[in-house]
Order: structure tokens, then sequence, then C-alpha cells
């Protein structure tokens, strides 16, 4: 997805349409904007053939983008998981893995990365009523591996506005939520994790359109990715005039809410009335 959207960035520089594209590669239009969206595998031939039309000689430069071709092409440890993840999630997962910088607001419940074994267990079996105890187990698995990432030397900064909602829903009992609150004041004292919550004294915010999930890379010229979740599947917005407006908005959520040393005594005065 990240060396699609480099590819129409500079597709789109030179003025050239996808069909010129997809005709230098031999291969249709719908070809290009699947490759764009990231949504196919890449050959370097093409990858390469595509690089020259677009007028990019720069050694340096072909052989970042082509060594991310490379990559793209590998499949990931989530894929071993494949058996019991929507095929919208993958890419997240993947996203997630990339990421430099994670900016999040939550209002359902506690985000994934932060989320206790148990907690992430009564997560994940109210969501799959239907399913049997080994594919929730496995689930779970997924989640607690996602987790590994954020407290490793690679560790991206992650930044989250939880609203007071999620922690005052209550998931798998007093002690459930009781270890989940407690796991959210020891992460919050992290040097990478800077935890917010948005209390509802505060009443309306620039947050009232949802939950939502901001990724950053390393790369400087790779652009930001905004995850938006659904029941049935996701949307992942990179236009930069998208990820403005949500830029903006978890900034004010950020500078709303109370601060990060604030915020964690009220997670503790939670735990004391749990």
């Amino acid at each position: 997805m990240l060396l699609g959207s480099q590819l129409r960035r500079l597709r789109e520089a030179r003025g050239i349409t996808r069909e010129a594209a997809g005709y230098s590669i031999r291969a249709s239009e719908s070809k290009i904007s699947r490759m764009e969206l990231g949504r196919v595998s890449f050959k370097t031939r093409d990858v390469e053939d595509l690089l020259t039309l677009y007028g990019i000689t720069d050694e340096q430069e072909r052989a970042s983008l082509l060594s991310l071709a490379r990559e793209a092409n590998v499949a990931g440890w989530w894929h071993s998981y494949s058996d019991v993840l929507p095929n919208w999630f993958p890419t997240y997962v993947g996203l997630e893995g990339a990421a430099s910088l994670i900016r999040v607001y939550e209002v359902q419940f506690v985000h994934g990365l932060l989320q206790t074994e148990q907690y992430a267990r009564a997560v994940v079996s109210r969501g799959m009523r239907d399913a049997d105890e080994a594919d929730v187990e496995r689930r779970v698995a997924l989640r607690l591996e996602r987790q590994k990432h954020l407290v490793d030397e690679t560790a991206p900064e992650f930044h989250i506005v939880l609203d007071e909602a999620a922690l005052r829903r209550p998931y798998g009992g007093r002690d459930v939520m009781r270890g989940q609150l407690q796991h959210l004041i020891d992460m919050s004292e992290r040097p990478h994790v800077r935890l917010q919550v948005m209390p509802f004294g505060f009443g309306g915010h620039s947050g009232e359109s949802g939950a939502f999930t901001i990724l950053s890379f390393p790369e400087s010229d790779l652009s930001d990715v905004v995850y938006l979740e659904q029941l049935t599947s996701a949307l992942y917005l990179d236009k930069r005039e998208d990820v403005a407006q949500y830029e903006t908005a978890v900034r004010e959520l950020q500078k709303d809410s109370p601060s990060p040393a604030e915020s964690r005594d009220l997670l503790r005065g939670l735990l004391q009335l749990t």
C-alpha cells in the first residue's frame, strides 16, 4: 500500500494517466489502479519500468523503491493467522508494524495494543459470538503478538486519546477491568506512550465522528495513512486533504483532554472505584 501510494504520487507529478502507465508495463488501467491501492503484488520488472516512465533516474531513489517492492511481496508473520482474520485487517497489521508514530482516538473499548489478555479475550468473545474457542484464542494470540512491537527496541511513538466511555464499559467482569486499568496506568508511564483520557465532563469534542487511527512512517516521503474500521470492512485514507482533517481532530483531542499525568490520576481514580 505504501509503495502504491508512492507510485501514484510519482505518476501524478508527471501528468501520466493510468492508461499510459498500464501500457508501459503491458497491463490495463485497472491493474495500475490496483497496484496504487496496494491490492496486488508487485513484479520488480514492472516497478522498474514505471520508475523509468516517471523519470526516476537517481539510483538511490530507485533502489529504495525497488527494495520496498521486494518487501511488499514478503508475507508478514500475521499471515499465519489469516484463518481468523477478516480480509481487510492484514493490511492494517502490516502498516501498524511499519509505523514510527501511531495516533489513536478510541471510544468503544481499549485499543488492541493496550489490552490485557483477559480483557482481549472478553472483547473478542463478545464480537465473535458464533466462533469456537480455538478461533477466539487465535484472535487473542494475534492481538498479543501485535503488542510485542509496542515494547521492543524499535517501538513506535504511541499517542492515544481514550474516551472515558471505553473505560466505563465493562468487559469480562470486575477483576478483568481492574487488571486492564492497572495495565493502562503501567503502559502510560513508558516514555514512548502518551495516553490521555477524554472525560465525560468535557462534553462535545472533535472526535464526534468516532474512532480512528493515524499511522506515520519513518520515511519522510511516505504519506500518513488514516485507518477507519467498520463493521464489515475498513477504509484506508492517504490523500493529503483527508489526513489533514484527522490530524487536526487528534491535535484538538489532545489539547482538550487532561494531560498524560492528569489522565493517569483519572485512571487511578477509576481503579479505586472498580
